[in-house]
C-alpha cells in the first residue's frame, strides 16, 4: 500500500476532517456484516484507527489488532483511547503481519483502492483468519461518482487542469471487489451498496475540510494562482447541492463486499 503512504502522513488531520463521512460508512458497513460478540479481529489499512474503534464501539470484540503501512498514521492511532485495547503495528496488507487462522473476523474499510495487489491482500486476509470465519471490505465507488470529495475533483478539472487518479481507481467496481474475494476462494461472497448523505453546514466549512484532506486534486490547488482558485471556488459555490435548510449535500456511496472463509 505505498500509495497510501504518500497521501495519509497525518493521522490527526486525516481523522479530523474525514470522520464525517467515513464513520457513517463504517458503521453501515459492520452492522451488515452482522458478526457475534466475543470474536476476535484484525483491521487492514487501519489508518489513524477510526474504523477500528467502531468495531470496539459496536462488536464487543474479544481481541482486536490492526496494521497500516504509514508509520505516522500508526503513532497517531497509538495515542488513542483505542490503543488501551487494539495492538496496532506498522503492516502491509499483502504480506500481514500474523500467523494463519489466527483471528476470526477480517476487514479492509476503505483500503483496497491503495492497494497494489488486491488479490494478494485478500488471500493474505483469508489466511490469517479462521476456517468459518468473516472477511469484508468496502471502498468508496469512485467510478460511479461516490467518493465525498468526487465534485472537488470535477471542478479542478472543469479549470482544465488533469487530476491524477490512484492506481487502484478501478478497484472500487463492485464487479471487482466481488472478483478478489471469489478468486480467493471464498464462500457466501455476497455484496451491497453503502449509500448516505453527507452535509456541511456552509461552503466555508466545504472548502477547509475537503482540501485539508491529501488528494490529487487538492494538490493541483495547492499549486494554483489566487485568482483560478478564487474561480475555481465561485465554480463550487454554483454548482454544489443544497439541501431544503440551505446545507451543502450530497450524497457518496460504496461499494462493500463479505466472504467466509471455508470449513
Amino acid at each position: 500500500m505505498t500509495e497510501a503512504k504518500s497521501l495519509f502522513t497525518d493521522g490527526a488531520a486525516y481523522d479530523k476532517l474525514a470522520r464525517r463521512f467515513t464513520r457513517p460508512a463504517g458503521e453501515a458497513f459492520l452492522d451488515w456484516l452482522a458478526l457475534p460478540a466475543n470474536l476476535e479481529w484484525i483491521d487492514a489499512g487501519c489508518g489513524t484507527g477510526a474504523f477500528t474503534q467502531l468495531v470496539l464501539d459496536r462488536c464487543a470484540p474479544k481481541r482486536v489488532s490492526a496494521f497500516d503501512p504509514s508509520p505516522e498514521q500508526i503513532a497517531y492511532a497509538r495515542t488513542t483511547p483505542a490503543a488501551k485495547r487494539i495492538d496496532f503495528q506498522v503492516g502491509d496488507a499483502q504480506a500481514i503481519p500474523f500467523g494463519d487462522a489466527a483471528f476470526d473476523a477480517g476487514t479492509m474499510a476503505l483500503v483496497i483502492s491503495f492497494v497494489p495487489d488486491p488479490d494478494k491482500s485478500v488471500a493474505e486476509l483469508r489466511r490469517v483468519t479462521r476456517p468459518g470465519g468473516m472477511i469484508g471490505a468496502y471502498m468508496w465507488d469512485f467510478l460511479n461518482k461516490g467518493s465525498p470529495r468526487h465534485r472537488l475533483g470535477e471542478a479542478v478539472k472543469r479549470m482544465g487542469v488533469a487530476v491524477r487518479q490512484l492506481p487502484g481507481y478501478a478497484h472500487s467496481r463492485m464487479e471487482a471487489m466481488e472478483g478478489f474475494f471469489k478468486s480467493a476462494g471464498l464462500a457466501d461472497v455476497a455484496t451491497r451498496v453503502i449509500e448516505f448523505e453527507v452535509t456541511y453546514d456552509n461552503f466555508d466549512e466545504y472548502w477547509s475540510q475537503q482540501t485539508g484532506l491529501a488528494s490529487a486534486a487538492a494538490e493541483n490547488i495547492s499549486s494554483m494562482s489566487a485568482a483560478d482558485i478564487e474561480r475555481l471556488k465561485a465554480d463550487l459555490r454554483a454548482n454544489l447541492p443544497k439541501d431544503k435548510a440551505g446545507r451543502i449535500a450530497f450524497r457518496v456511496k460504496a461499494n462493500a463486499v463479505k466472504g467466509r472463509v471455508p470449513a
